[in-house]
């Protein structure tokens, strides 16, 4: 069960690197403002915010993978990161669909992976 629980750990820390390319290197990108439906003119004028909060993307994805490169010295270690990371990844998905329910769509997308990882470490912290 760890290794299916770090599997869903590095899927939510790489979608969430994806998200940081989305939000901080590409966001007035034409392609990139169709996914979050935004016009140029609104791309430019989020563009500061949009790249500061690419960067809490890519920082927890970092933590989640530190984490799970840890498991292998210390499960408890390991799982603690492993929690802060996908856990504050899921926390934003949650806030995301309640905020906005016409995001639904994108909410579940960038909390599903999480979920998953928070889910399965327990698991596997249990077994």
């Amino acid at each position: 069960m760890a290794v299916v629980a770090l599997v869903c750990a590095v899927m939510a820390a790489v979608l969430h690197i994806y998200i940081f390319v989305l939000e901080s290197v590409r966001w007035t990108d034409e392609r990139t403002r169709r996914t979050f439906g935004t016009t140029a003119e609104e791309a430019e004028a989020t563009r500061e915010m949009a790249f500061n909060q690419g960067f809490y993307n890519l920082f927890l994805a970092v933590i989640t993978l530190v984490g799970v490169g840890l498991w292998t010295v210390s499960d408890a270690v390991g799982a603690a990161l492993v929690y802060a990371g996908a856990g504050s990844m899921l926390a934003a998905g949650l806030v995301l669909l309640i905020s906005s329910p016409g995001k639904a769509k994108a909410a579940i997308t960038q909390l599903f992976f999480p979920l998953l990882a928070v889910v399965t470490v327990t698991i596997a912290l249990l077994v």
